[in-house]
Parts: structure tokens; sequence; C-alpha cells
């Protein structure tokens, strides 16, 4: 269903913010109080190792983000978040230099694949958040990176009415802490320093769009102001 369609059939329901939520100065919206799940090894095989489209994301992904660089080749990129690898793995074969960041435990990568603690330390061309920055206890901490571009790709929300916020599969309470629509996601990159250059969902093509017809997951490229 078009998002035009889909503001009217929710014209009129109740907007108030559902309890336990906020929006913050740039209208991203936050969970208040927070009970923080364990990321720990069941976590990280059911959500890592049950992705039946792993490979095929992958390169949608570097496609994506190569053709908005258009020119510009990165030599050095980080994922951070990167699962079990398969972004890094495929990326590895058009970049150079692959880093990745993930929470304790991390997942093993390949041996030509430098793991990193530190994402503030080095110099990134290209930072890259997949499904990821959602799970920031604080956001605001990515404006100590290093890069020149940051690529993410986060679940939209609309947030067309508190009931489909309630019902949404991408709310999930204490796990993912911050949600973005096109606006807020452009605001708070604003405010740490870097301008959109692009955005899409394309990601879609695989992860299909919500029940209610509109757009899934936003993908975004920012450069450094």
């Amino acid at each position: 269903m078009p998002v035009i369609l889909q503001k009217k059939l929710y014209k009129g329901k109740k907007i108030s913010m559902l309890k336990n939520y906020t929006k913050d100065r740039n209208k991203v919206i936050r969970q208040i109080n927070v009970t923080k799940i364990d990321y720990d090894d069941e976590y990280v095989n059911q959500r890592y190792n049950n992705y039946p489209t792993g490979e095929a994301m992958a390169y949608l992904r570097l496609g994506y983000l190569l053709g908005v660089l258009n020119k510009f080749k990165p030599n050095k990129i980080l994922d951070v978040g990167y699962g079990n690898g398969d972004f890094l793995k495929v990326a590895s074969k058009a970049i150079d230099f692959c880093c990745g960041s993930d929470i304790e435990p991390m997942y093993p990568l390949p041996g030509y694949i430098e793991t990193v603690k530190n994402l503030y330390k080095d110099k990134y061309d290209v930072v890259c958040f997949f499904d990821s920055l959602e799970h920031f206890d604080d956001i605001y901490e990515i404006s100590k990176l290093r890069t020149k571009y940051i690529y993410i790709s986060v679940p939209e929300c609309h947030y067309f009415s508190d009931e489909w916020f309630n019902s949404w599969k991408h709310r999930r309470k204490n796990e993912h802490l911050w949600h973005f629509n096109l606006e807020s996601l452009t605001l708070f990159f604003a405010d740490i320093g870097y301008e959109i250059i692009n955005y899409s969902d394309v990601e879609d093509i695989i992860r299909t769009p919500q029940e209610d017809g509109v757009s899934n997951i936003l993908s975004a490229v920012f450069r450094k102001i």
C-alpha cells in the first residue's frame, strides 16, 4: 500500500508516543528505560546463522554502496555489527582493506579481515552500520568516527499511530533502542556533521515490505561535511 494511502488509513489515530518512548532533539524515537538483553552465543546463532539470504544481501549492499559513491572507490571500510561477516567477505573481493567490529562474543572472521575493537582509533573511507545502530546505548557516540562516508540500513519507523508502533515487528523492546524515519535519520546525521547523498529502500527487494505494504528498511549514505 502506498504511504500516502496508509497515512489516510491511520488519519485520526492517536499519535501521542507510546509509554517509555520519547523523541530526542532530532526527532529520533528512543526507548527511555531499558533492561538490556544478553547478546550471547544463543543470540548470535539465532540472528546471524538463520538468515537465508546473507550472501545475496551482501552483494546487494556492496552494489548499492559502490553505485552511490560512483567514481570514488573505497580503500578501507569498517562494518560495525558485522554479524557472521557475509558483507565483509563479499566486500573484500572489491575493497583492499576490510575491517569488522561487533559486540562480544564476536563471530570469527577470516584472517584476511581485521577485527577491530575501538571504532574511533583509525581512519576509514566508509563505515557501515547494517541493522546495528539501533542497538547502541548512545548513538551520538559515532560522531567520533574518522570516516569520509557512513552507510547505514535501519528499520524504517513510519509511526502512523501508537497502535501501529506497538505492534510493529521491528520495535523489539530492550533490543532496538532507537527508531528512525528518513527525516530523523537525516537530522541526526546533520547534527553529527554528515550530509545525506542518497537514500533507498533497496533492501526490500530481498527483505520485502512491511505487512501493511509500506517500506521496511531504510538505506542511506552520508558524507562528512
